[in-house]
Parts: structure tokens; sequence; C-alpha cells
């Protein structure tokens, strides 16, 4: 497993330069796999790394170039041997270059560096107990670690969706319950690799809630085939007909637009910036649920098959949007089948999309507040007629924005878990 955390440099002008890909002090276990570059315009002639420990001395690379090449680059592990213990340890290296100085010789570099050899997983504890997760929907696990963690978060299958430090020694993971995941793939478990690329999976209660989703058949005519293709006949020039073009709109793009809701579910606050619940476009009825799978028909055969994985809302033409709560606009632009979009982060990787507008009155990275106005409905994109298209993304997955719609299952599930976890322990008498 190979950790670059940081470049050391030092340098003995009689002898090779040398980095290493682990800043000091730090810790370091038997997994991970440290870097070392050297660098000499005479050439590098040698190397050598030892663990020293107390009065012991553990060589961990030894070697020597027929040919000294100009750089060199080397891995290697701290492996536990026979003399070295966990804790403290200096580790010191040695480089000689080719040059015809000191009589042959070559000139030699030399540096000891401090670390700590540790070996054990970090100690994980689950703070939060009832995670009620509903097919679609989403969960938050609130845990504590006891070492400080390179990468944490859940992971299920080969999903994995991060945690993010919220004090000294808790994190806070949000997750989803994809949509179309088989139960029996839904195995979360809490991920945490420390410093030192150790690694731990810890399991967690969970109950999963069952949840179904409607279906629709919409049927496709010639004019909102021709207002399709007119909008994206440039992407598909080799589309030869309005209904290829709504096709390959409707599948390659809506895969390129996933593909970017990851990128922008990375642009994320570590803590929550969202204040209480998320509010819904004023005056507006809904035009299409989460999770509908739609079926697309045209002049009486079925043509296509997509899901719908937001809410459609609609209203007046061009109505106000709203942002649905406080946060920092991460996207404001044309965003594929979502048209003209913005997506705004709440923190924890939680964001809010809106979608198909007529106009965008936010750039990215504007701070907004709840019920600020950014921008106006309209069709752009894949719409049928004027509306918003809303969307709630955890991580980059989609997700039933109806949760976030109520106060209560807020509390319940998200923050009401923070912050019980940030108080302190009731004292134990004796």
């Amino acid at each position: 497993m190979l950790l670059v955390l940081g470049i050391f440099y030092f340098r003995d002008t009689s002898g090779p330069e040398a980095s290493l890909s682990r800043q000091p002090p730090g810790p370091v276990s038997a997994k991970l796999e440290l870097v070392l570059t050297l660098r000499d315009r005479a050439g590098v002639k040698d190397v050598t790394v030892a663990a020293l420990q107390g009065d012991k001395k553990v060589t961990l690379l030894s070697k020597k170039y027929p040919s000294p090449p100009e750089e060199a680059k080397e891995t290697f592990k701290v492996a536990q041997q026979p003399g070295l213990k966990e804790g403290p340890f200096k580790l010191q290296i040695s480089a000689t270059d080719d040059s015809v100085f000191r009589f042959g010789a070559g000139n030699k570099s030399e540096q000891t560096l401090d670390f700590e050899f540790l070996n054990k997983p970090p100690a994980v504890t689950p703070l939060s107990s009832a995670h009620n997760i509903s097919r679609g929907g989403a969960g938050l696990v609130v845990y504590s670690a006891n070492r400080e963690l390179e990468k944490t978060g859940v992971v299920f299958g080969d999903r994995f969706y991060p945690g993010y430090r919220q004090s000294a020694d808790i994190y806070a993971s949000l997750f989803p319950f994809p949509h179309n995941l088989p139960e029996e793939r839904f195995v979360p478990k809490i991920l945490a690799v420390d410093r030192a690329g150790n690694e731990r999976l810890t399991g967690i209660y969970y109950h999963l809630l069952p949840k179904n989703f409607p279906a629709d058949r919409i049927e496709l005519t010639d004019r909102f085939l021709e207002k399709v293709a007119a909008e994206f006949k440039d992407r598909f020039p080799e589309a030869a007909t309005p209904l290829e073009i709504f096709l390959k709109a409707n599948g390659e793009l809506r895969k390129q637009d996933s593909k970017i809701l990851q990128e922008c579910g990375r642009k994320t606050s570590p803590v929550p910036l969202w204040e209480g619940d998320f509010l819904r476009m004023p005056n507006s009825a809904p035009r299409g649920s989460y999770a509908q799978l739609r079926t697309y028909m045209y002049q009486g055969q079925r043509v296509d098959q997509q899901t719908h994985l937001g809410v459609d809302l609609a209203s007046l033409a061009h109505a106000e949007v709203p942002a649905a709560n406080r946060g920092k606009v991460v996207y404001a632009d044309d965003l594929g089948i979502y048209g003209q979009c913005v997506i705004i982060d709440h923190g924890l990787g939680l964001q809010t999309l809106y979608g198909h507008l007529s106009r965008i009155a936010v750039k990215a990275g504007d701070e907004v507040q709840k019920g600020q106005i950014i921008g106006n409905t309209g069709d752009t994109g894949l719409a049928g007629g004027d509306h918003l298209h809303y969307g709630v993304v955890v991580s980059g997955e989609e997700v039933n924005p109806i949760e976030w719609w109520d106060p209560i299952w807020i509390k319940n599930n998200v923050t009401g878990k923070l912050e019980a976890a940030q108080k302190p322990a009731p004292a134990v008498g004796r």
C-alpha cells in the first residue's frame, strides 16, 4: 500500500540528494510502502536504509548500482523483524555518489529521521446506535477513533462514502442505501485507516426499511423531440434523427452527469453547513417522483427506459427557485440532461441539485442562505415543460429528497446523532 503524505528533503552538498514519501515524525506500519528518491549528477553509487531502536540495527534496504544513475527510486517497508518492536525508532538513510572526489570513494550523505513503528489497527467505536435506513434514503453513523485517521468512511460492496472529522476523536459519515442495490449487498461497515496504513473494519447495527417506487410511461412527441434535438444536436452530430439525439442524451449524457456529481461530491465541507430542514419550492406541485422508472414510448413502440432520480416540482413559468438550505455553490453551469443547473454543498457530502433552470443567479464559490433565490425554473435539458428538477445527493449518489423535507427525520437520523456524540459522557459514580 503506497501512502504519500508529504516529502522530506535533506541535502548534503558532498553527497546525493534524497527525498522520502513520508514526512517525519510520523507512524509507519509493516503494510506501508515508503518510496525513497535519490538524485545526484555524478550518479548514485549505493544506498543503505536501516532502522535503529535501542541497541538494535535492522537493515531495511541495501543496494549498489553497477551503472550509477542520476536518479534512482527504491520502495521498502519497515517490516517487523527480530529486534524491531512497536514504538519510536530512527530511520537512517545513507547514500554515496559516483564522484571522483575522495580518492574515488564518492561523496556521502546521511540523515537520521524519527519515526514510530505502529502495527496495530486503530480502535473504532460506533457512537450512534439506531440506523434505520430506507431504500433510496440515507443514514448517518457517528464514531470515535483512538488516533488520527488518514482515510475513513462507510463501505459496502465496492462503494466507499467518506467520513469527516468532527472533533479531536469523533468522525461522521453520511451514506446512502442506493435505490437499485440488492439488499444482500448492502452491509455497511466503518472503514478506518490510520496514518501508519493500519486498517480496521467495524460493523454497525442497522435496520433496512422496504420501499417501493412508482413507474410511468412517457409518450414522446415530435414537438418534444425537435426541442431536444435543437439543444443537443451539436453534441451528437452523428445522430441522424431527433429520436436518435434524444436516446443518446438520455443514455450517454446521463452517465456523464453522474461522473460530475461524483466530482462535486468531493467538494464538500467536513462539517454541516445546513440549518434545520430543507425548503421545498413554494406553491409547487409534484410532477415526477424519486426513483420513478420511466418507460419512453414513441409511435406505439418502447424506445428507452431510465430511472428518474429526483422530484419534479412545477409552479408558474420561470418561478423563483430558493436555496433549500444554507451552503456553498459548487456547480452553476450546464449539466447535460439537467440543462442549466446549480448544485449547493451543505457539508458532510450532502448536496442539493436544481435542474432545468431558465436563469442561474449564483456562481460557483458563492455562499448562499436558506431561501435565497438562486435562479428561475425553465425547460432546459431534457425537460418536457417548465419545472424544477430538485435532487438531493450524498457523496455523488442521488437519494430520496422527501426525507430532507421532514424535520423530525433529520433530527432523529442526522442532527440528533451529531449533537449526542459531542456531549460529554456522564460521570460514573464510585
